[in-house]
C-alpha cells in the first residue's frame, strides 16, 4: 500500500511539467507572430550593417592597393637609379651621373 501512495505521488508531481511542456511547444499565435517580426527586424539590421561593412571594406582595400602601387612605383624608380649607378661604374665613367632623386613634391599623394 504505501508503494502505491508513493507512485501516485511522484505520477501527480510529473504530470503538471509534462503538462506546461506540450503548452511550450505551441505558442498562441499573436506570441508567434510577434517572435517572427522581431527576427525579421534584426535579419535586416544585421544585413544593413554588412552592407556597410562591406562598403567600408572595398573603400580600405582601394586605398590599400593605391598605397602598394605608389611604393611598387618608388621602389621601380629607386632601382633603376641603382641600376644607372651600376652600369656608370662598371664602364668607369665617373662623368656620367645617373638622374637625381624625384621631387617629393612632384609625386602625387592620393
Amino acid at each position: 500500500m504505501k508503494n502505491h501512495f508513493f507512485l501516485l505521488v511522484a505520477l501527480s508531481l510529473l504530470l503538471p511539467p509534462v503538462t506546461q511542456l506540450h503548452a511550450a511547444e505551441d505558442p498562441p499565435a499573436p506570441l508567434s507572430s510577434a517572435v517572427k517580426h522581431d527576427a525579421k527586424v534584426v535579419a535586416d539590421h544585421a544585413k544593413d550593417g554588412a552592407k556597410q561593412v562591406a562598403a567600408a571594406a572595398k573603400h580600405v582595400a582601394h586605398e590599400v592597393a593605391a598605397a602598394a602601387k605608389q611604393g611598387a612605383q618608388e621602389v621601380a624608380a629607386t632601382a633603376k637609379r641603382g641600376a644607372d649607378k651600376a652600369k656608370a661604374a662598371a664602364h668607369g665613367d665617373s662623368a656620367a651621373k645617373p638622374a637625381g632623386k624625384p621631387d617629393k613634391a612632384a609625386t602625387p599623394a592620393h
